[in-house]
């Protein structure tokens, strides 16, 4: 039974990730229990969407997708997106399902709105137990597949001091997640914050170098 279920759970996700291919990219917000927020600033992933389609030519999906790692749809949804203050927490059911989602192919982003980090890092452990975040060097070329950021991330929002940081977690070789630390990318996706211009313009570039490496490299 459960091989019949990986097939499944296999041939849901490259059927998602060749539609995308295909003219249909999508991002699917990952709702979370534990009382962090996750849903806030919901415009973000439409704005991105929007530009990525304009930059690249490559067509989107600007629907809004919020799920849970439960939902039947997560593994038609080859690019995940988590975000949000405060805690997250999943279930044992969700921990097992967002792990058989990266061992399909699946791709995660979350992005750190200040306040995740602990919980972020510690449920991460529970899905991959056998990997570590690391940090990214600045030549991978998740900083250089469409825009060049020879000098790693760009800091958006000043949430804490220090630098910007970019990790990752590879899984079988691939690089099955990326995380933004102290910077807040997302944000600058967003119409809430007014940003200024050259900002917003640096989180936007980064958001598509995100986009297109997880498209690219299934």
């Amino acid at each position: 039974m459960k091989r019949i279920f990986a097939l499944i759970a296999l041939i849901a996700l490259f059927a998602g990730i060749n539609a995308c291919l295909a003219g249909g990219i999508d991002i699917a917000r990952l709702k979370y229990g534990g009382g962090g927020d996750w849903y806030n600033d919901p415009d973000e992933e439409t704005n991105l969407l929007k530009e990525y389609s304009t930059r690249t030519g490559q067509e989107v999906d600007p629907e809004k997708y919020n799920i849970s790692a439960n939902d039947d749809q997560l593994f038609s949804h080859p690019f995940l997106f988590i975000t949000g203050h405060g805690e997250i927490k999943f279930t044992e059911r969700e921990v097992k399902r967002l792990r058989r989602y990266i061992e399909t192919g699946g791709f995660i982003y979350a992005d750190d709105d200040f306040g995740m980090d602990t919980t972020f890092r510690r449920e991460m452990k529970r899905i991959l137990p056998e990997c570590s975040l690391q940090e990214l060097p600045f030549t991978h070329p998740i900083y250089h597949c469409y825009y060049d950021f020879s000098g790693g991330l760009p800091k958006i929002h000043e949430h804490e001091k220090g630098r910007p940081v970019g990790y990752g977690i590879y899984f079988q070789e691939r690089l099955v997640l990326f995380y933004s630390f102290n910077t807040n990318i997302s944000d600058g996706w967003t119409n809430a914050h007014n940003d200024p211009p050259e900002v917003r313009e640096q989180a936007i570039r980064m958001g598509i170098n995100i986009l297109w490496y997880a498209v690219t490299n299934p």
